[in-house]
């Protein structure tokens, strides 16, 4: 889910939050007031702050903020008490009376149950790789209830005391990754009985981190597919980058410092030409297939002459170069995967996927979708997104104008002025 700019402030108490219980965590571990469990920490507890309810309810954060601040107030007013006794009296006041007016919102709404693994995070860095195992994980073990599509309707779904829920929604968002990892393996209950089986000794720590992975991909394809949306802010996905003949390097490695687009190319959708405001990477069904773009060298000058272009597996390219547009894009995506997972992000089968464009923000979420048939941007926009606003233009002109004028600029501006602020079970992420 997404933040408005307006509750910056949320975002900070959540950041601020996470981090004292994290820190708290680790410290007790270090301390062996409490055990590993899977590999990481165990919360001690059965309850933690709940930063989701926060979230949904700002009237109930903002109280929560103020009876923090209060108690803050408190104790620095106790500690200069004891080391000034002239203003013992006023400071023992003053952090009481800040006691007494604060409000006091029931424990009940702001903590929610916790599990030992509650503060644990996927091992597995959701890459290409992982997501397509967690496909086999889940097609061999969910499907029957949860169904091929995440619409929770399986084959065995009728059968369930209670209909398993839809992953075309905002659902995965609603519970902190460790939680889901520990509802997996040790199943899921109410007062009636289990509700979901689990899979401990089916299945190991690995495949159920990489099925979480595969879930939020299927996610968003059922949200293409009843809405025309991602339901919740998807991350791009991690994987080796081959550019020309330079060694390769993980995508990760252009987080925060750069915007990426993402292009499906085939022969008949050659790469697109560079672009300096975004590092383009090229998908190819076949790995090994060459890309070939050839115009009429006849031409006249307004229709620039492109030469061949070839893009090979082992990075090596062909004069691509044209004195007008420069260079055709060369990074590749060294992953055989890579075009069945993008597949599924954009909601479509892999055989229609050839032409489709994405766009990923600094921080590494993918934004933006523009869809194989349309034309580019003109008919793309934001699918994560905590406005309904058009961008402005920077020269003060008609923004709906300058939309029309250039709808990839009018994107990329939208996007950096509406970053993604997004909360996964009261975690900022």
């Amino acid at each position: 889910m997404t933040l408005p700019p307006t509750h910056g402030w949320l975002n900070a108490l959540l950041h601020t939050l996470q981090s004292i219980q994290a820190l708290g965590l680790d410290a007790l571990y270090a301390l062996g007031l409490t055990d590993a469990s899977h590999g990481a920490p165990a919360w001690p507890w059965s309850v933690r702050i709940a930063g989701e309810n926060l979230v949904i309810d700002v009237a109930l954060a903002r109280q929560f903020a103020w009876m923090l601040a209060a108690l803050v107030f408190a104790l620095v007013c106790l500690l200069l008490a004891l080391a000034w006794r002239r203003a013992r009296r006023w400071l023992l006041g003053a952090g009481l009376l800040a006691l007494v007016i604060a409000p006091w919102p029931s424990p009940s709404l702001w903590l929610g149950t916790a599990v030992p693994t509650s503060f644990h995070t996927s091992p597995t860095g959701f890459t290409v790789q992982s997501i397509a195992r967690g496909e086999r994980v889940y097609a061999a073990n969910c499907v029957a209830c949860h169904g091929v599509d995440g619409r929770g309707e399986g084959p065995l779904a009728a059968t369930l005391r209670r209909w398993p829920p839809t992953m075309a929604s905002a659902l995965l968002s609603r519970r902190a990754d460790g939680e889901l990892f520990w509802h997996v393996l040790y199943g899921m209950r109410d007062a009636q009985g289990v509700t979901m089986p689990g899979f401990a000794g089916r299945l190991s720590d690995r495949e159920i981190w990489s099925a979480l992975d595969y879930m939020r991909v299927l996610s968003a394809s059922a949200g293409m597919a009843a809405g025309g949306s991602w339901p919740v802010p998807l991350a791009l996905p991690s994987l080796v980058v081959k550019c020309g003949n330079a060694p390769a390097r993980e995508l990760a490695d252009w987080r925060g410092r750069q915007r990426v687009r993402i292009v499906a190319v085939d022969a008949a959708h050659p790469p697109p030409f560079e672009d300096p405001r975004f590092l383009t990477l090229l998908l190819r069904q076949d790995p090994t297939a060459t890309v070939t773009a050839v115009a009429d060298a006849n031409r006249t000058v307004s229709a620039p002459r492109l030469l061949r272009v070839k893009a090979t597996a082992n990075g090596a390219r062909a004069a691509n170069v044209t004195r007008l547009l420069g260079e055709r894009a060369d990074c590749v995506a060294d992953a055989p995967q890579a075009w069945t997972v993008f597949a599924q992000i954009a909601g479509q089968p892999p055989s229609a996927l050839a032409g489709t464009e994405w766009l990923a923000d600094r921080d590494g979420w993918l934004r933006a979708l523009a869809p194989a048939g349309r034309r580019g941007w003109a008919s793309g926009g934001l699918m994560c997104t905590t406005t309904t606003a058009p961008p402005s233009d920077a020269a003060g002109g008609d923004a709906p104008q300058a939309r029309r004028a250039d709808p990839l600029t009018a994107t990329l501006r939208q996007m950096d002025n509406d970053p993604v602020r997004f909360v996964k079970g009261g975690f900022v992420h």
